[in-house]
């Protein structure tokens, strides 16, 4: 990783924005140099840009905004880069919010809305393109010549359809700014400042929660980009099962990077950090060291999601015979789980509770625990009102879906989990079962087996819609699925 150079008179106030790094190995820039970096540029202002895709619906999705908190200024920022360690940093990812409401992903953007007479009018903040008279655009290690070019303000307009101005300059207008306001906090600390003795705690949750109760039902754009999230998650899926072979030679890393190289072709990322359990990793909820070993004979539980260019991720659950055949005991967990996970899906439907899926899911794995005789003597109702069933099923069966993996999650209570289900909802349905290697309530040879399977389903006119389902659930078709793949 190269190092940028400094100026040889960081004194001078036109230069003093320019970072600089200690120890670089150029003593200084020479006049000379400065004017000869200044000049012999061909002009690259791009025209005639066409809006990006979901402008439209970013627009609408503002409005929607507008109307809750009239006569408000409401300030809604991308967010800043993380360091990692020393001067590296995170990829950046802006925030939901901003990026829900922009169609926007450049560091540092905020979005201001400016309460008016019909409404508001909507402003994007951003970086212009690097400064070539001070020399940001070489000198900076934010400069263009190191980590890119970016959009100017007149193309931000074109593409996003809001106008643009220099975030530069906005924590001072914000610092004068007089009248109600409004700020999604955790992001920029900048903006926070210049807010301080303007908004309340209470005030931005309240925005918060509007904008994460907005994502509940998705519009024609964002179920578009679920639909193609979870095509690509199926790619990655058929990928890792061609490797298998090559995982055991390894480890559980080679499947996690096997599924990352199909999202980084196919998206942007991956949605979240991907989950390659092995054997008894598989009893981890959220194992996402992937740091084991690949063993024929054991499970493979794969938790993982494709992040769309537009940030809409996938979250999908398989759980594989790594030698490609189900035991007679992993079988009979792993159809289980399938049965309630079936229960579960069709008990999502307009008009539906949030939580009537996970309660027929539930069931069906309580009575199969009560079955197998590892409650004693108790009723399948007993358990459940006690919650017993919950030593191996561990977690809620779903979640909705959207830009964040666990999506919406501010929402109040009673929109989301004690909320009626209406169509452009989705949702994951993910049940599972899990024995602890070390769990003595259950026979030796269940210890160490953990089983989910999980889809992403939309809610339809008529009931549901499986996004998911180029992937096989059923234990013979995973089977016969798994020998095509390998051959």
């Amino acid at each position: 990783m190269a190092e940028e150079l400094t100026p040889e008179n960081p004194e001078t106030e036109e230069e003093e924005t320019v970072k600089q790094r200690k120890n670089g190995l150029y003593p200084g820039v020479s006049d000379e140099l400065a004017a000869n970096m200044k000049s012999g540029w061909a002009d690259t202002e791009l025209h005639g840009l066409e809006p990006i895709a979901q402008a439209a619906h970013t627009a609408a999705r503002r409005a929607a905004l507008s109307a809750r908190f009239p006569g408000e200024r409401l300030v809604i920022p991308a967010g800043n880069l993380k360091t990692r360690s020393n001067d590296t940093e995170y990829a950046f990812r802006a925030s939901t919010e901003y990026a829900y409401l922009t169609g926007d992903q450049t560091q540092d953007g905020v979005l201001v809305l400016e309460p008016t007479e019909n409404g508001h009018e909507a402003t994007v903040h951003l970086l212009p393109r690097s400064n070539r008279e001070n020399g940001e655009f070489w000198l900076d290690g934010q400069g263009e010549l190191w980590v890119g070019r970016r959009h100017s303000l007149a193309e931000a307009e074109q593409l996003l359809g809001i106008p643009a101005k220099d975030v530069r300059e906005l924590p001072a207008a914000l610092t004068e700014a007089t009248g109600p306001v409004r700020n999604v906090r955790g992001h920029d600390a900048g903006i926070e400042a210049a807010l301080t003795d303007k908004v309340t705690a209470e005030r931005d949750e309240e925005l918060r929660v509007f904008l994460s109760e907005a994502r509940l039902v998705k519009d024609a754009f964002e179920i578009s980009e679920l639909e193609k999230a979870c095509d690509a998650t199926a790619r990655g899926f058929e990928d890792v099962v061609k490797v298998l072979d090559r995982a055991e030679a390894t480890s559980e890393r080679y499947i996690e990077g096997t599924f990352f190289l199909r999202a980084r072709i196919e998206g942007n990322d991956i949605g979240y950090g991907s989950i390659c359990a092995a054997g008894p990793h598989a009893t981890t909820l959220h194992w996402v060291r992937n740091d084991g070993p690949v063993r024929s004979g054991e499970l493979l539980l794969l938790d993982a999601g494709v992040e769309t260019d537009d940030l809409y991720t996938a979250d999908v659950t398989r759980t594989l015979p790594i030698n490609g055949t189900f035991t007679p005991l992993q079988r009979k967990i792993y159809d289980a789980v399938y049965e309630a996970q079936e229960a579960g899906i069709a008990a999502v439907k307009p008009g539906a509770v949030f939580r009537d899926f996970h309660d027929a899911a539930q069931r069906v794995l309580t009575e199969k625990l009560v079955e197998w005789g590892l409650l004693g003597d108790r009723t399948v109702d007993e358990v459940l009102e006690l919650g017993l069933q919950r030593r191996w099923t561990l977690h809620g069966t779903g979640h909705m879906l959207g830009m964040d993996v666990h999506d919406c999650a501010a929402a109040r209570t009673e929109a989301y989990v004690d909320g009626t289900l209406e169509p452009g909802v989705c949702l994951t349905v993910e049940p599972g079962l899990y024995f602890q290697t070390d769990d003595l309530t259950v026979p030796e040879e269940y210890r160490g087996i953990g089983v989910r399977i999980e889809d992403d389903i939309l809610v339809t006119e008529d009931g549901n819609r499986n996004l998911s389902d180029k992937l096989p659930r059923r234990s013979d078709e995973v089977e016969a699925w798994m020998a095509r793949l390998k051959g």
